[in-house]
């Protein structure tokens, strides 16, 4: 009996911030064709600045749509820690998103949150893997490389304390526990941004477009799930 105790314990112990609340029911993120509302937008690289060009992202027949000029974030006014994400994109031929998670009100997502990112690889073919689709942004590649070009890809996300779960096309390509993460990355500007495991753990959620030619990401099919208090 204090065999089984113990493993129970440590079973406990290594599973428990995964499963330590029941979950919500799933509630659609877009409900109603339109513009977003419980959303605002933000330029690319500090959602707390008004983006430029006055970008309007839009709802029609179910399908979230990025806005026109590129170069911008649609951001939660909510705010999130442990969560779990079902959604479906579709890229242009050289189409650049991602998924903003945890990320602060002011800032890039991608350095001062986490950014799951989606990405042609047309848009940069030199891209490094974790820039490219399923990576976190130059921090951490995917597992697997299961990107489907102009085609409708499936995402599932799960965030549960510092353990971070992603399946793309029904395969995991992210199973990492943040706490482990302590390398630093470099921005955009070439300064350096604070580790994963450093990153906060509670902030919004949020889609990007940087896609080019004036097409712009898709989103469906997109709803969330939060703990039961």
């Amino acid at each position: 009996m204090p065999r089984i105790l113990a493993a129970l314990l440590l079973a406990f112990s290594l599973t428990g911030c995964i499963s330590r609340l029941p979950f919500s029911s799933w509630q659609p993120l877009f409900p109603k064709d339109g513009i977003p509302t419980g959303w605002r937008v933000g330029t690319w690289n500090d959602v707390s600045k008004p983006a430029d060009g006055n970008p309007i992202w839009r709802v029609e027949h179910g399908i979230l749509i990025g806005g026109e000029p590129r170069d911008s974030w649609l951001m939660s006014e909510a705010t999130y820690d442990d969560l779990e994400l079902d959604y479906e994109f579709l890229l242009p031929k050289r189409g650049n998103s991602g998924l903003a998670l945890r990320a602060p009100s002011a800032g890039d997502p991608a350095f001062d949150g986490m950014e799951l990112q989606m990405a042609d690889f047309r848009y940069n073919p030199e891209a490094k893997p974790s820039e490219l689709t399923g990576g976190l942004y130059r921090a951490l590649a995917p597992i697997h490389q299961v990107y489907v070009p102009e085609r409708w890809n499936h995402c599932e996300v799960r965030l549960r304390g510092s353990h971070v779960w992603v399946r793309l096309n029904g395969a995991v390509i992210q199973d990492v526990d943040l706490d482990t993460q302590t390398e630093s990355v470099r921005r955009h500007d070439d300064t350096l941004a604070v580790p994963l495991r450093d990153r906060p753990r509670r902030g919004h959620i949020g889609f990007q477009d940087l896609s080019r030619d004036k097409e712009h990401v898709r989103i469906r099919n997109a709803r969330i799930r939060t703990p039961v208090p």
